[in-house]
This record gives structure tokens, C-alpha cells and sequence, in this order.
């Protein structure tokens, strides 16, 4: 291999200059400032923060704090969203930092260096052994019982022998043998490259919760132009009309009113509260070996009703264990000892490293031998006392023309299993290096040996649980089709036949969509088949969570609705899951299904609550605003009740236990609720706080018996959807209903809050009007929750 010589100084320096160099592009989406405009810079955002402003300067300090509110909401997303790009930014298919090169140095000699992998430049001369992995794409110069493990770029689990001419993919892994490179493709244009700048596009996990309150958002934000022109209209004409004699302060108090009805139509701790919702389901993902990557793959799962699962390192620990060993009749002496001295050999291959379990290393005298490689398809070794003799391990077809021992070994491999088989001779072999090696003579067959992925003793379990809750799975592997197929059934996944080989899918989507609604194990495909696969059967209306660990797999992971990668994997895959299993714990599955599930129905139920006090805002600001009277809250009073009725328990509603399975319809659900919930509300309020002004009580009066009801029938909405009833929830509730006495005891709340003294014939109609309500809900809102409950 001396002889082949590698780039010279000056060759090296011309390719640099050309651009010629094993760098891989960089860019990853939006840029920082425009992810922090896009989180910023929104409607929402800009009402609430442009109310909280004009308070401030207004000297209504007190009531402008719910601008936390958005700066906390931008806060979180911008963060979510850097920390994807980040992450992506970080993408790099290659796990070694280091790579061999030969090259030529100043004095003419060929020298081998160890280089960054980012230095290797185009026609660079690679030096390739056991345990190297390909910095480049490149084509074999010369190369002695080389073998490659593609796995990670093909899913094809068994190891591929390499001659010269041959091609080898960046990414791919050395096994066995030494060999020499020439780089023909780097950087961008690489195998692996070309798969990760598809990967690297930006892109968030689809989200029903954000989707649902995305547009919750845009139709309030459709309300607050004619219904926050209403209320500001009816604020000014009940402090005197626009006209210049208006007091001043009279205009200020107007302005402080009309922004409260504003904000108070906005939900804007349901976004909060979503945030923290997920953030914690993260938490607690992270504290079960599971790194979530971006917060709405916490709710993924739960709406997962597609599993696919490659095979290689998804359901099997990607490695061979002895399955079958069946000697001849009458067995050549000492062949256990022989197995276990092939076996040990020093540069054995995944296969004979799979037999070491079952025959451990034993010493004694040996001659010559050769070890295994995929080109020779066999290994042997020459051996003296009891198991005297030369022996040789290798593919049965390749060692012996014995129809009977090759009819029992083809049966094996028609089930998916490596067959090998041991023979032995009394012929010597060639002497190491010979040319043209060959198999010794007068070979007997001594025992057919069959090898097959391990399955992970957690799979068949997973798997089960997965059937019982309604979960298809597909398993979708680079492998054989029927190697697949035995893993698969092995795993307990449920289905027909010896696996569908994908080189025989259709190219029309009308065809793959029939094979993909059909088939349930498929073998031979390549990953560009994977995410057109992915894709099907999104189109057939299933909602996708793909597993994998390959750079093969990382397509079909940017493709699906859930992308879960294992930490062990490649770190393109790693980096383009939105679930990462740090464990590689496949066990993990159903507990990420039971957090997304705790999720999604929790974050319902916070969106009824605020949803509620929406529909009770809206009502109370149109109102208002058609009869001129002042509006009867101020913000500062409102971000009580709501602290009462929503924000301290939305907090612990948020990490309640709740198993319920995830049904589409979220925002229909959230509206058959609190539109009736909300409307019931209203009509107490408005009933009761334009009641005690015809008496003629002051507007402090009016404003604590608007408070009063308010609280009592909101905090009815908060016990419905508090059941069933649990120790932490009655605690909830009766803290609440304490917390308004409170409020109301203390002399410096009530002037913090502005509040009147109310006589008891205003309190007890303030205290029935909240019964009131409180029926009303339990009435208005009995319809939905049937629906909910059936």
C-alpha cells in the first residue's frame, strides 16, 4: 500500500482554495432575530404589552402587571424555538472527530496523518481499519478483507465487504480489515450530507394545541377591534362624552376601565399555562430517560394512532445471539473447543463475537490461521490435541456441496436466521497471505450453527401495549425482508407472510398508499423510501411517530408527525427527533403516551376555564358599551377573581394524573363547554351588578358585588371541571371560596382593590346572585359534558 501516493502540499492548498474541503453547511432556518420577531412581534402581544404602556403612563401601575403575561408567553416561545435551531445547528452525521489521511509532506515522503474530519479535502487518500469510520465518500484503492457497516446509512444490519473500485458511504463504519481511499465526493455533496441538509430544514412539530390556539387567537383578535371600540366609546360617554369639558381624571378612569374589559377578553394565561403545562410534561419526560427537544412533542404522542419502528437498534439491541446448534449424528470430537478458539479471534466480526457467549475462550496449541471476512465468506484455524485438526466456519453454501446439511441450513435461512457451518479436516491449510486462498480439502461437516438479532426483552411488551391502546405499528428496516419478519414476530408484532420487500413498492401514490394500509413488515428499503412510506400513510389519515437511530431513518423522522430517535443513534437522527430515548430504553414508549395524554386532556380542561371567562367578557363589554354605564370592574380587580378562579388552580389542574385516550376536537369541545358556561356567567353578573346600581349604590358598592358573583359562579366552572373530585382539587376549591372572605376581610386588600363597603342587602344579593349562577352552569354546561363523557 506504500506505494500509493497522497496528495501533495500544494495539491492539498489548491483544493482548499477551490472550496474543495469536507465542511458541511451550517444554516439551519430562520435566523435569531427573526425567530425573536416572529415570537415578539404578534397581535397578541402587541394589545396586551400597548394596554400595560398606556396604563403605566396613565400612574396605573397596579393595574398594567398582566403584561407579564405576554413578556413570559414570548419568552417561552422564542426560547422553544432557539433552542431548536440550536440543536439543529449542532447537526453532524459523523460521530468520529478524527480522521487518517495519507499525504505526501514537504520532503516527498508519504506520511499518515490524523486530521479533523473538516480537513479532509477532495482526492484525499483515506487509511481505513477496524473501528474508522468514513469521512468521506470515496472509492477503494486497495484494500485487504475490508468490511463495512452501513447500518446507520442503510439499515442493512449484516457487514458489507469492500474491494478495490468498490464505493464507500461517509458514514459508514470500518469492521474488519485494512484498506486504502481516495475521497471522490466531501462535505455538502457527500452520501450523508445530502441526507442531513433535508433533515436540517426548521421546521416545529405539528401541534393540535398550538394549531387550536393559534386560531382561538386570531378570532378573539377579530373581536377586539369592534367590541374594544364598543366598551372605549361607552367608558367615555358614561365619564361625560368626548367633548372637552371631560375631567381628566374622569377620562383616565374611562381609559383604566375600557382596557380592563379588553384584557379580560383576552385568555392570555391559557397560552401561559400551556407552556408551563408541556414545560413540566418535559420534566418529567427528562427524569424517565427521555429528552424532549421541543415542548409539543409532549402532546404528541397522544395523538399518535401509527407507530413505525425500525428494526436494527429500535427493536433489537443490534446484535447477534446464537439461536441453533445442531451437530451431525456422530460429531468430530472437541468442536465446541474449536468454535470457542474460531471465535476468539482478535479481529472478529459482530458474527463470531455472537458466539463467545456460548463458547468462552479456551487456550492450547494452534497453528495456522485465517480469519473471517465477507469476501472468503469463512474463517478457520488449525488446532493440535483433543480437537486435532483443521476447522472451518463460514456459509454452509460456500464450505461444503452437501445436500442434506444445505437443505437444514436453507430452512433456517428461509426463517430469517444466519446459518453458519463448522467442518473439519485432516488437510493443512495455505499459509497466511497466500494468494487466491482456498478451502482446505476433504472438509466433513461437523455442526450447522444459526444466529439472530436480539430482540429487546422490553419490545414485546411495549408492542402489546401499544395493540391494547389502539396503535397500529409498521416495521420498516433496510434489512431482508425475512430477517425483518423474524425480529417482527419475535417482538409480537401481529401479521402475515415473510415481510414485503420495498423494492417492489409502487412509485404511484395510489399504489403505496394500498401496500402501506396492507403490509405490516417491510424489508429492503432505502430512506428515501422510508419518508415516502411516512407520507402515505399520513395521507391514508394517520397521525405518525417514527423510531429510529440511523442516518437511514432520519428522513422518515423529519417526515413523520413524531419523530423518536435513540441516544446510541447517529447524531443527525438524534438531532432532528423531537424525543430522544437517552437510554435507548424502548420501554420508555408508553409512559412518553400516558405524558402526553396527562397533557392534552389537562390543557383541555384550562382552555374551558379561560375560554369561559372569555365568553363572560365579551358578553359583559358589549353590554356595557350599548348602555353607557361605567364598566363595573377594574384591571386590578379582575386579575383577583381570575388569580381566585383560574391562575392558582390552573397551576395544579396542570399536573393532575389523566389517562383519558386522546380524541380529535379539541377546540369543538372547548366551545360546546364554555359558550354556555360563559353565557350563564355573564347573565348573573349583569343581572346582579345592574341591580345594585338602579338601587343607587356608589360605583366602589357596584364594583365589590360585581367582584362577589363573579367569583362565587366562575369558581362553579372551576369545580365542574375539577371532577371527579380528588384530595387536591376540594383543597383547591375550598381555599378559593376562603380566599374571596378573605380578600374582602382585610382593610388594606379592599383599598389596594378599590373596593366599597356594600351593605348585607348588597352582599346577600351579590351572594345569590353567585348561587344563581352556579345553577345555571351546572345546567347551561350538563349537555356538553354528556358529549364529552359518551
Amino acid at each position: 500500500m506504500a506505494a500509493i501516493t497522497g496528495l501533495t502540499p500544494e495539491e492539498v492548498a489548491e483544493r482548499r482554495a477551490l472550496g474543495q474541503v469536507n465542511r458541511l453547511p451550517r444554516g439551519t432556518g430562520r435566523s435569531f432575530a427573526g425567530i425573536l420577531r416572529a415570537n415578539v412581534l404578534t397581535l397578541f402581544n402587541g394589545v396586551v404589552v400597548g394596554l400595560a404602556v398606556l396604563l403605566l403612563v396613565l400612574g396605573y401601575w397596579p393595574d398594567a402587571l398582566f403584561g407579564l403575561f405576554a413578556v413570559a408567553n414570548a419568552l417561552i416561545g422564542a426560547a422553544q424555538e432557539f433552542r431548536a435551531k440550536i440543536t439543529l445547528g449542532r447537526l453532524a452525521v459523523l460521530n468520529a472527530p478524527r480522521v487518517r489521511v495519507r499525504r505526501v509532506d514537504a520532503e516527498g515522503r508519504d506520511v499518515d496523518l490524523e486530521l479533523p474530519v473538516e480537513s479532509v479535502v477532495l482526492d484525499d487518500l483515506l487509511v481505513l481499519s477496524a473501528g474508522d469510520q468514513v469521512a468521506a465518500d470515496a472509492v477503494v484503492i486497495e484494500a485487504t478483507g475490508l468490511e463495512l457497516d452501513e447500518s446507520l446509512l442503510t439499515g442493512e444490519a449484516d457487514p458489507v465487504a469492500s474491494a478495490p473500485g468498490g464505493e464507500l458511504l461517509s458514514g459508514s463504519s470500518v469492521v474488519g480489515g485494512l484498506g486504502l481511499a481516495r475521497a471522490v465526493r466531501v462535505g455538502a455533496d457527500s452520501y450523508a450530507a445530502r441526507i442531513t441538509a433535508q433533515t436540517r430544514r426548521f421546521s416545529l412539530v405539528r401541534s393540535e394545541l398550538r394549531g387550536a390556539l393559534a386560531r382561538i387567537i386570531r378570532w378573539i383578535t377579530a373581536l377586539l377591534l369592534p367590541v374594544g371600540a364598543l366598551i372605549v366609546n361607552g367608558q367615555i360617554q358614561a365619564a361625560g362624552g368626548w367633548g372637552p369639558a371631560i375631567d381628566s381624571g374622569a377620562w383616565r378612569d374611562a381609559v383604566d376601565r375600557a382596557a380592563g374589559s379588553l384584557i379580560a377578553m383576552i385568555p392570555q394565561g391559557l397560552v401561559f399555562m400551556t407552556s408551563v403545562a408541556l414545560t413540566l410534561g418535559a420534566v418529567r419526560l427528562v427524569r424517565s430517560k427521555v429528552l424532549v427537544q421541543e415542548l409539543a412533542a409532549v402532546e404528541g404522542l397522544a395523538r399518535v394512532d401509527m407507530l413505525c419502528l425500525d428494526k436494527t437498534g429500535t427493536l433489537t439491541e443490534g446484535r447477534l445471539v446464537l439461536d441453533t446448534v445442531e451437530p451431525v449424528d456422530d460429531p468430530a470430537p472437541g468442536w465446541e473447543t474449536a468454535l470457542a478458539r474460531i471465535a476468539a479471534d482478535e479481529h472478529a466480526n459482530p458474527t463470531l463475537v455472537a458466539l463467545r457467549a456460548d463458547f468462552p475462550a479456551s487456550t492450547g496449541p494452534a497453528g495456522a490461521r485465517v480469519p473471517f471476512s465477507s469476501a472468503l465468506k469463512w474463517s478457520a484455524v488449525e488446532l493440535e490435541g483433543e480437537s486435532a485438526g483443521t476447522w472451518v466456519l463460514g456459509a454452509p453454501d460456500v464450505i461444503l456441496v452437501d445436500e442434506a446439511h444445505l437443505a437444514s441450513s436453507r430452512e433456517l435461512a428461509a426463517r430469517g436466521l444466519r446459518t453458519l457451518l463448522l467442518a473439519r479436516t485432516d488437510a493443512a491449510l495455505d499459509e497466511p497471505g497466500t494468494a487466491g486462498l482456498v478451502l482446505p480439502s476433504g472438509l466433513a461437516p461437523v455442526a450447522v450453527l444459526a444466529l439472530r438479532e436480539k430482540v429487546r426483552p422490553d419490545a414485546p411488551r411495549t408492542l402489546a401495549f401499544f395493540r391494547e391502546e389502539g396503535v397500529e405499528v409498521r416495521v420498516i428496516s433496510g434489512d431482508d425482508p425475512r430477517t425483518v419478519a423474524v425480529v417482527a414476530r419475535e417482538a409480537g408484532v401481529e401479521f402475515d407472510g415473510d415481510g414485503f420487500d420495498a423494492r417492489r413498492l409502487p412509485r404511484d401514490e395510489g399504489g403505496l398508499d394500498a401496500v402501506m394500509d396492507r403490509e405490516r413488515v417491510f424489508g429492503r428499503v432505502t430512506p428515501e423510501q422510508k419518508k415516502a412510506m411516512i407520507a402515505s400513510l399520513q395521507r391514508l389519515g394517520h397521525t405518525v411517530a417514527m423510531t429510529g437511530d440511523g442516518v437511514n431513518d432520519a428522513l422518515a423522522l423529519k417526515q413523520a408527525d413524531l419523530g423518536i430517535a435513540l441516544a446510541s443513534g447517529a447524531p443527525a437522527t438524534r438531532a432532528v427527533a423531537q424525543l430522544v430515548l437517552l437510554d435507548d430504553r424502548f420501554d420508555r414508549m408508553p409512559h412518553i403516551l400516558a405524558e402526553g395524554r396527562r397533557v392534552i386532556a389537562n390543557v383541555e380542561r384550562l382552555a374551558k376555564l379561560f375560554l369561559s371567562k372569555t365568553a363572560y367578557a365579551v358578553l359583559f363589554a358589549v353590554v356595557y358599551g350599548l348602555v353607557l354605564w361605567p364598566y363595573p370592574f377594574l384591571p386590578r380587580q379582575l386579575s383577583v377573581v381570575d388569580g381566585l378562579t383560574i391562575g392558582l388552580p390552573a397551576l395544579v389542574f396542570a399536573l393532575l394524573p389523566n389517562t383519558r385516550p386522546y380524541r380529535s376536537g379539541f377546540l369543538r369541545r372547548s366551545a360546546r363547554f364554555c359558550l354556555p358556561a360563559g353565557l350563564a356567567v355573564g347573565a348573573a353578573l349583569l343581572a346582579v351588578a345592574m341591580g345594585v346600581r338602579l338601587l343607587g349604590s356608589p360605583e366602589d358598592v357596584v364594583q365589590t358585588a360585581a367582584v362577589i358573583t363573579l367569583t362565587i359562579s366562575a369558581l362553579w366552572v372551576l369545580s365542574i371541571l375539577a371532577r371527579p373530585y380528588r384530595p387536591v382539587t376540594v383543597l383547591v376549591l375550598v381555599a378559593a371560596y376562603a380566599g374571596l372572605a378573605l380578600v374582602l376581610a382585610v382593610p388594606a386588600a379592599t383599598q389596594f382593590l378599590r373596593l366599597g363597603s356594600p351593605s348585607p342587602a348588597v352582599v346577600a344579593i351579590a351572594v345569590g346572585g353567585g348561587i344563581a349562577g352556579s345553577l345555571a352552569v351546572e345546567l347551561a354546561t350538563r349537555r356538553a359534558r354528556r358529549a364529552d363523557d359518551g
